[in-house]
Order: structure tokens, then sequence, then C-alpha cells
């Protein structure tokens, strides 16, 4: 079975790369935080930390890959950070080819390298990685339940360009 049409698979790899950016790669509540509350929302680029009722945190706190390994520094769960770092690294590098494709096209589509498959590849490395971070973060003593919504979406990207028919 088909998922997409060969001539749509080079607009569709580069809306589903832009897509994957803008996706919650992890959402997790964690509940009886110092008498209060947090609520994590991680994106590729950058995380949002909503405080409810801890006296000593911001109510909203942003952090970018680099800066929240450096807020976990010596904890447990610094690797699990670690490996967000990662995984946003690679989904960059996914963005950044889904805009040299989508600026040329002619010539990235006549490279010896297949862009769709390129980009599906990328997601799914992005996807391993963060499902990878998801589990340090449920195994390493972080309070409450990691989900992984974006990175079911970015391995179902990855599943259908890498399995387009390019013909």
């Amino acid at each position: 079975m088909v998922w997409v049409r060969s001539e749509y698979a080079g607009p569709l790899a580069v809306v589903l790369t832009w897509l994957s950016a803008l996706l919650p790669w992890n959402v997790t509540y964690s509940p009886a935080v110092s008498g209060g509350s947090v609520l994590f929302v991680r994106f590729p680029f950058f995380q949002i930390r909503y405080a409810f009722g801890v006296p000593f945190a911001d109510a909203v706190r942003v952090f970018d890959p680099f800066s929240a390994v450096a807020f976990q520094a010596g904890n447990s769960i610094q690797v699990a950070y670690e490996a967000w770092t990662v995984g946003a690294a690679v989904l960059a590098v996914a963005l950044v080819v889904s805009v040299v494709y989508y600026a040329r096209e002619e010539a990235f589509e006549s490279s010896p390298i297949d862009p769709v498959r390129l980009l599906g590849g990328l997601l799914g490395l992005g996807g391993v990685v963060l499902a990878v971070a998801t589990y340090l973060l449920a195994t390493r003593g972080f309070p409450g339940v990691p989900l992984p919504i974006g990175v079911v979406f970015y391995l179902a990207f990855a599943g259908v360009l890498l399995t387009v028919d390019r013909t």
C-alpha cells in the first residue's frame, strides 16, 4: 500500500520536517514537587516549564537544550537532557536539509542521495534518540510520567517517508 504518490513525496517530506520542529517531543506532568506541581513541555529546540504552587520556582521558565543540561548538571537525569541535545541536533540538521530542499528542489532531486529518504532517516534517527531521552527521564528518578507525544509522530513520519514509492 502506497501512503503518498511519488510526485508529492518531496513537498510532504519538507512539511513533515517543519511540523516535527513544532511538535513537543515530550510532555511530563510532575505532581507533588515541593508542595506544588510542574508541567514540562519539551519541544525539539526549547522546553517550557510551568510551575504551579512551587514557592522557589518561576511560574513559567523557558530553557534551550544546552541551558537545560547545565541546569540539571550533577543530577541523575542530566544524561536524559544530553540525549535531548543530540536529538535536537539531528532534527536541526533535518530542518536545514528541508529548507535547502525547499529552496533548491531541482538541484537536490538530481543529487545521488534521495532527499525524501534522507529526511525520513533523519526524522527516524531523531525519534529514536528522543525516545531514549524519554526512557532516561522515566527511569532516572524524574517524578511524573513522560509522554513521548512527538516521538511517536517523528517515527510515523519517518516510516511514511522511508517507504514512499519514488518511481
